[in-house]
This record gives C-alpha cells, sequence and structure tokens, in this order.
C-alpha cells in the first residue's frame, strides 16, 4: 500500500454515483443499493496500480435530508472499498459532504471546501477530476489539469450544459472509458518528456 507521496503520481478525484455506481433519484441509501458500473472498479484498480492516488469525492445530502445515516454511508462506503480491494484497487481516501442543501455550506460541490481541505492533508497534484454532473466538475475547476464528464449516472442529460459552462470538459461513456483516454494521453506525454 503507497502512503507516501514520494510514491505517488498525483492525485485522481472521482465523484460516486453515476461514476463508480449506479445513481438513483431517490438517492443510494444502503449497501444493497450500492451497485457498481461495469468497468468502474478495475479503472479505479488501474489507476492506484499505476501509483495515482484515488480519492472519492461526494455530495451525500441523504444524510443531511434524513434519508439515511451517518452509519448507513460510511456502510455503504465499507462495500465500495472491499469492492475495489477484490479487484485489486485502492482508495487514498473517501471526501464527502453530508449537508442538506438548505445549509449553504463550503463543502457541498460545485464549492470547493472538499479539495481544499483535501489539499491541506495530500498537497499532491491533481491530476484529473471525473463527474457526471457540472457541479462536480466546478468544484475540481482551477485545480486539476483535466476534467472528463462521464454519460453514466447524470452525465448524458448533464453533457450539453456541461460543455457550455466548461468548454475544456472531456466526455466519455463511462469511468473505464475516461481512465483509457488518460492512460492514452498522459502516460505518453509523459513518456515524451520524462
Amino acid at each position: 500500500m503507497r502512503t507516501s507521496s514520494e510514491n505517488t503520481r498525483g492525485l485522481v478525484l472521482l465523484d460516486r454515483d453515476g461514476v463508480i455506481n449506479q445513481d438513483s433519484a431517490s438517492f443510494i441509501k444502503t449497501p444493497d443499493e450500492w451497485q457498481p458500473i461495469p468497468g468502474s472498479l478495475d479503472a479505479i484498480a488501474r489507476l492506484s496500480d499505476a501509483g495515482y492516488q484515488v480519492v472519492v469525492m461526494s455530495n451525500q445530502s441523504g444524510v443531511g435530508r434524513g434519508l439515511f445515516s451517518i452509519y448507513k454511508l460510511h456502510a455503504i462506503h465499507r462495500k465500495m472499498l472491499a469492492a475495489i480491494r477484490e479487484v485489486g484497487g485502492q482508495l487514498a481516501g473517501i471526501a464527502f459532504c453530508a449537508h442538506a442543501p438548505k445549509d449553504f455550506c463550503l463543502c457541498r460541490k460545485p464549492r470547493s471546501g472538499l479539495i481544499i481541505q483535501l489539499l491541506e492533508r495530500m498537497p499532491e497534484p491533481i491530476l484529473l477530476s471525473i463527474g457526471d454532473s457540472p457541479r462536480d466538475l466546478l468544484a475540481a475547476r482551477g485545480f486539476t489539469e483535466r476534467l472528463m464528464l462521464v454519460r453514466t449516472g447524470k452525465g448524458q442529460a448533464a453533457e450539453a450544459r456541461c460543455q457550455a459552462l466548461i468548454p475544456e470538459v472531456r466526455v466519455y461513456a463511462d469511468l473505464a472509458a475516461a481512465v483509457e483516454a488518460f492512460f492514452n494521453e498522459h502516460e505518453a506525454s509523459h513518456e515524451v518528456t520524462g
């Protein structure tokens, strides 16, 4: 397990619902409701195996809305971590905002509070941020080299709006396709310059 920033190649930020696992309009409230999108866990394993620090960063307002408890959220995350480990991957961290929208906190995406907190603990370059909505990418804009939208989850419905708000965003079918493109582009440029 990589714990020293000397052994890592930078941070990759992933939204959770709609990127790693299937999304639900009524929220993911229990571990049973958490179901991975095909290929997403292997994509995470590929990133962590290559030395990138993968951090999941998500809004979880269902806690603040009273739809599920913080204990249920931790149970969902335990299931996710186990599933990622099962395919040989690992996460460097999970950051979430449990506030309801009415709380007007600084950590709920599209605000960047979660990213600022993360960088205080892990002062490494953010190479890539992947989400399925404009708010995921707006939160990371200005902090990361690459912004990618996936069409899973809310991504397909949000694609036109996201491209209008964030012209530099790149769009991919799913997390596996986004990570493949990242390796093709980033690794190739790394070989040329490194």
